[in-house]
């Protein structure tokens, strides 16, 4: 079977997904997806993916940091990748892949440090220090508290995080 493919020839996944961005059947309607191509401002983005790791949603809000990583300047690309990474890797934790989580929570916390200046008030400290301390419990096998997987991306209150699309 020929795989589904964008206009200039990379791959996409038209498969509907469940709330944690699991694949499902042909045929079974799933939630919303997040166009590949969506090109929204940097504070809408980072609202949008707030908005969605507040409901829970963290594959989906991996899926909106990389369109902001695939579709946005060069020299933001490891912090949105970062911020991608640190999403699914809270999407493994949901999912019950407690290893593979801590590997992209590591991998987040690695890209994320790297980032010298961060923009669009993103608490990249805090989201970091968070990374860093949920891999290492996942490590240790603690239980982890459902309200750690909605970890706040700006030092300052969101504002509206309303879907914009």
């Amino acid at each position: 079977m020929a795989r589904d493919r964008d206009e200039s020839g990379r791959p996409r996944n038209a498969r509907a997904r469940d709330e944690l961005g699991r694949p499902l059947p042909e045929g079974v309607e799933g939630v919303p997806r997040i166009p590949d191509d969506l090109q929204i401002p940097p504070a809408e983005t980072l609202a949008y993916a707030q908005d969605l790791l507040n409901q829970g949603r963290a594959f989906h809000a991996h899926e909106v940091f990389e369109a902001a990583w695939k579709n946005g300047p060069d020299d933001e690309r490891t912090l949105w990748q970062g911020l991608a990474q640190l999403a699914v890797g809270i999407t493994h934790i949901q999912r019950g892949n407690r290893k593979g989580a801590a590997a992209l929570l590591t991998r987040a916390s690695i890209l994320l440090r790297s980032v010298t200046d961060p923009p669009y008030g993103i608490d990249l400290l805090g989201l970091t220090a968070a990374a860093t301390v949920l891999a290492d419990d996942l490590a240790k096998d603690a239980v982890i508290d459902p309200a750690r997987l909605r970890p706040r991306l700006g030092t300052k209150p969101a504002g509206d995080a309303s879907n914009p699309l």
